[in-house]
């Protein structure tokens, strides 16, 4: 099975490793992974702020970028919503245009959901640092966008040495939220600390979560607050207890 990966733009800017370990373990079950140079963001910022014009531009390049792709596969449920739900209406007075848009999203995954619903991956080798007490943050685009929740867990259940704790309402928004952040940073400032709380109630050495952004906004807000809590994407979790297994 061929496969090309959608790195996103936080993930190539800020978690390079992200994108090393969606390969890895890609690769591990036999997927051919290719990477197409001409992609580019998915237009997620734009059309969240309202430039629905300069989405279309950037969704344009991402559509020409996978045309030939089999499947696409990206490390970020917030970036595979905006493809699969978003691109079609984009163009909804441009036929050509929206017929290529619908096409991209009809093969656009969430990587554990392509682990698990696509490959049938119900677990993954793995095992981790012994006794690494950890807690998984399900992001809004991803648990309420795609709907997809038991996926990353399901995989992450079966690595070794992994205890896995329920965080506390794991269905609330950390306060990333794209510009939101940046727009409405005080409010956003609060949401941070309610969920670092949460976290923290666990007892949890490690957060795991599927969206950069996310992870970018709790990881940040724990080096600043001088919280000794690794953050980690899923895929970094699987490849790295691969590599211990």
């Amino acid at each position: 099975m061929k496969a090309s990966l959608f790195i996103t733009c936080l993930a190539d800017v800020f978690f390079p490793a992200v994108g090393r370990s969606v390969v890895d373990v890609l690769e591990a079950h036999g997927v051919d992974v290719d990477f197409p140079a001409a992609q580019t963001c998915c237009g997620q910022p734009a059309y969240n702020s309202g430039y629905h014009k300069d989405a279309r531009k950037a969704a344009k390049q991402m559509i020409q970028a996978f045309a030939d792709s089999e499947r696409v596969v990206t490390p970020s449920g917030s970036c595979a919503s905006m493809i699969r739900h978003y691109y079609p209406s984009l163009f909804a007075d441009e036929p050509d245009w929206q017929a290529r848009a619908e096409a991209l999203a009809d093969k656009t995954y969430e990587f554990s959901e392509f682990l698990v619903r696509v490959l049938g991956v119900t677990e993954v080798a793995a095992t981790y640092a012994p006794d690494t007490v950890a807690t998984y943050h399900s992001s809004c685009h991803m648990a309420r966008g795609l709907g997809i929740k038991d996926d990353p867990q399901q995989l992450l259940q079966g690595v070794g040495g992994l205890e896995l704790k329920d965080l506390p309402h794991c269905q609330d928004c950390c306060g990333f939220g794209g510009t939101f952040a940046a727009k409405m940073s005080d409010i956003s400032r609060e949401m941070i600390d309610e969920k670092i709380k949460h976290v923290e109630s666990t007892g949890a050495s490690l957060l795991i979560g599927s969206d950069m952004g996310c992870l970018m906004n709790i990881g940040g807000r724990l080096q600043r607050e001088g919280k000794h809590i690794a953050v980690r994407h899923v895929a970094e979790v699987l490849a790295e207890g691969r590599k211990r297994g």
